[in-house]
């Protein structure tokens, strides 16, 4: 269910309590660290979509401006990029028996003096992150995408640098598998094709094995 409570399937009772807290969350507005100054500059629009049936957990960064205009994950060039890298289309990308989509930040956090998207919100990990996993027991695959998200679910077996942590998907899988199984990913943004034009193994190694996996998890279109 989508914090907005656009889904099309019910979840259960706990969770959709849950999912109504966070869509009313303003910690990084009304009560931010690093005081007043330090605000969400505009008002919060949580965007995450949780369920109790899912099979796969996106671990995302935090909505730029397009999600936040439009209240969905996902809803730009980098949701384009991503589906192609899961061989899935919007249908099933957006089934909530088949993803769960859950970034670091739920509100979009700003632009930096470059025009680019600042981190995600210090406040809203520490403040949800646990919970929401505590209520997805059944996820069976977490996609972790960029930086923040290695630093979070990966712990210790994250790597120095982003690039050798996505080198290290296969150990990263075989360390996480008997629990649930964790596959590290460079963000989908379009600013990172240069990256992957000097990483050829991510297309020709790391996305069959992620396709491979996403086909035996995700419900046919």
């Amino acid at each position: 269910m989508n914090s907005r409570a656009d889904d099309r399937h019910e979840p259960d009772e706990a969770l959709a309590a849950l999912l109504a807290e966070i869509a009313a969350c303003r910690i990084c507005r009304d009560t931010p660290l690093g005081g007043p100054e330090k605000a969400l500059p505009h008002e919060p629009r949580p965007v995450c979509t949780a369920s109790s049936r899912a099979s796969v957990l996106i671990a995302g960064q935090a909505p730029g401006t397009r999600v936040h205009a439009s209240g969905r994950p996902f809803t730009d060039p980098s949701g384009d990029r991503l589906r192609d890298w899961l061989g899935v289309n919007e249908d099933q990308f957006y089934d909530s028996d088949n993803f769960a989509i859950v970034p670091m930040g739920f509100c979009f956090p700003g632009l930096d003096a470059k025009g680019g998207d600042l981190p995600p919100r210090r406040e809203c990990a520490p403040a949800w992150r646990d919970r929401l996993m505590a209520a997805m027991p059944q996820i069976k695959l977490i996609l972790v995408i960029g930086q923040y998200a290695h630093a979070w679910h990966l712990g210790p077996l994250r790597r120095k640098t982003l690039t050798e942590t996505v080198q290290e998907w296969r150990s990263i899988l075989s360390a996480s598998e008997a629990n649930c199984a964790v596959m590290p990913l460079p963000h989908p943004s379009w600013r990172n094709s240069g990256w992957i034009r000097k990483n050829p193994w991510f297309e020709a190694e790391l996305l069959p094995e992620l396709k491979r996996r996403i086909a035996v998890l995700v419900k046919p279109s």
